[in-house]
């Protein structure tokens, strides 16, 4: 599909610095470029490239002053990363999108499919579930029974959801994720561990997305909850009863143990830990691999490290770190010269 300067600027309500005739048909990095591509600038790091590329339309922000001549037609936009992202959606939804049931899967009698859904090749859906309107179900999904769905949910192969968890409409659950298995409950006895029973389940709201191979356990008793917008990246961790607030994200290889309650528009770095029963407070943020081993009350607050604390504290302890072979050695050198000091003083003595 082929759109012009003018239809992108139209669609974002950008500004058209070139030629508004200009027309692209696909996409491209701003370093590669390539005629007929439309392409963004939103790091400035990537600034030199500018002026190099040959990629037809480039969105620019607003606030860039250019230092250079550019050969490309500009478009300049409040935030070119989001336009960036409003125009691969618009792309994106002129793909029409799998409808129809395979007659290779199995779906159970007292199940109901809403209209225009697709159950692919070898999909399995257990008794008494409930799928809404638009909901594609990828090959080699199993969804247990009593699973509800709701409209226009993506389940792509290999994704396997326990019986009893809810998911809400517009979700993305990426490959091989497992939603709804037993929580990690055991009751240390004398010589063995005894299983806790997990009876609870997995409730996922309206447009949350997940990544591949992640594992979300269900609740003790309860419900594991994923509230509304929440994102979750690749190898994941969820334990029971977590609770994680609207538009929070977690990235790769996070691990967040059983009770935690997480606030809204939280943000935890790669392969960070976060310790049970403790509460973190919206809008707070976790470094990459920070182990967090206590509540955080207060909102807003960056934190670093394992175990994790204040990133100002954080990044002056660093600093230090560097410095520990130097000062040893000074603390070495002013030994010598204390004893040799006192060494001095008793001979005078």
């Amino acid at each position: 599909m082929e759109f012009s300067a003018e239809q992108i600027a139209q669609f974002l309500r950008g500004e058209i610095e070139g030629n508004p005739q200009e027309k692209v048909n696909n996409i491209s990095r701003i370093e590669e470029g390539g005629k007929g591509t439309l392409s963004f600038l939103a790091n400035l790091k990537y600034e030199k490239y500018l002026y190099s590329t040959t990629a037809s339309i480039v969105l620019v922000n607003k606030s860039l002053a250019l230092s250079q001549p550019v050969t490309s037609t500009l478009i300049r936009v409040d935030d070119a990363y989001q336009a960036f992202a409003s125009l691969l959606n618009l792309v994106q939804g002129t793909v029409p999108r799998k409808k129809g049931i395979d007659p290779g899967s199995f779906i159970a009698e007292s199940a109901s499919v809403g209209k225009d859904c697709y159950v692919g090749m070898f999909a399995f859906i257990g008794e008494n579930v409930k799928i809404g309107d638009s909901v594609c179900i990828y090959p080699q999904v199993y969804v247990g029974d009593n699973v509800s769905i709701g409209d226009n949910t993506i389940l792509y192969p290999g994704v396997k959801i326990y019986h009893d968890c809810q998911l809400g409409k517009n979700c993305i659950i990426h490959s091989s994720t497992v939603i709804g298995s037993d929580g990690f409950g055991f009751a240390p006895g004398e010589e063995t561990f005894q299983k806790i029973p997990q009876l609870g389940n997995v409730i996922i709201e309206d447009d949350v997305e997940i990544g591949s191979n992640v594992s979300i356990d269900r609740a003790t008793i309860g419900s594991t909850i994923l509230h509304k917008g929440t994102k979750l990246d690749n190898l994941i961790q969820i334990a029971h009863n977590v609770e994680v607030g609207e538009n929070t994200v977690i990235v790769a290889q996070a691990g967040i143990a059983g009770s935690t309650k997480i606030g809204r528009n939280v943000m935890i770095g790669a392969q960070a830990g976060i310790i049970g029963h403790i509460i973190l407070a919206d809008k707070v943020k976790i470094g990459a691999q920070a182990g967090v081993a206590n509540s955080v009350k207060q909102e807003g607050v960056i934190l670093l490290g394992a175990p994790a604390f204040d990133i100002r504290d954080a990044k002056k302890s660093m600093i230090l770190f560097r410095r520990l072979p130097q000062m040893y050695d000074q603390i070495n050198k002013l030994e010598k010269e204390i004893e040799l000091l006192k060494n001095q003083l008793t001979d005078k003595g």
